[in-house]
């Protein structure tokens, strides 16, 4: 819930920069005179299946972007942790204690440690990948990352909300032409 409400400023700024879309995602046109769009087109159908392709690949980049955001959500609070350890070692450091934890080592399995004072940290990187860092080295990383990833969310949030409008102008249209076919198909059975 936190991470949310720290990304509500760069979602702002996001708005505030102009851009549609961080994600490429195409704009819906919203067809304002359905006689006027019909006229130069032929058969109804295949426009309907045309915007039902379209809606489509809406859906289909939505839980593209639902999944990219729940990832963001489960790594801004890792980061976070991380960088809360770090502050706990400089500490630590400064003040020379040792720091006494349990780790774990498997599922409901774990070990208890003492950390001496420390100035070096290895942080897990993924793919396998652990690198050893200073401390402020490693804060720096962290750092950086926690701030990518609250804009990367901020940017979801924001190509969400536009990808929602998308997909609601689209709806709009397939059932403007479709309540548009069946008026014209009832005007021609009443002649």
């Amino acid at each position: 819930m936190a991470s949310t409400a720290a990304c509500e400023p760069i979602e702002d700024s996001l708005k505030l920069s102009g851009k549609k879309s961080f994600a490429g995602i195409p704009e819906a046109t919203f067809v304002e005179d359905v006689d006027a769009y019909m006229k130069d087109r032929e058969g109804v159908e295949s426009i309907l299946r045309q915007l039902d392709e379209q809606h489509g690949k809406y859906k289909f980049m939505e839980l593209n972007l639902l999944a990219r955001k729940k990832k963001l959500k489960s790594q801004i609070p890792d980061i976070q942790k991380s960088l809360d350890m770090i502050q706990v070692l400089e500490a630590k450091r400064k003040t020379n204690e040792q720091i006494e934890t349990h780790f774990l080592l498997s599922d409901l399995l774990y070990s208890r440690a003492v950390i001496e004072p420390t100035d070096k940290v290895c942080l897990w990187l993924g793919a396998n990948v652990m690198l050893e860092y200073t401390l402020e080295d490693a804060k720096a990383l962290l750092e950086k990352n926690h701030e990518t990833a609250m804009k990367n969310l901020a940017q979801v949030h924001h190509d969400l909300d536009f990808l929602r409008d998308q997909m609601t102008t689209t709806e709009v249209n397939m059932a403007r032409l479709y309540n548009w076919d069946v008026k014209r198909r009832q005007a021609l059975n009443a002649k």
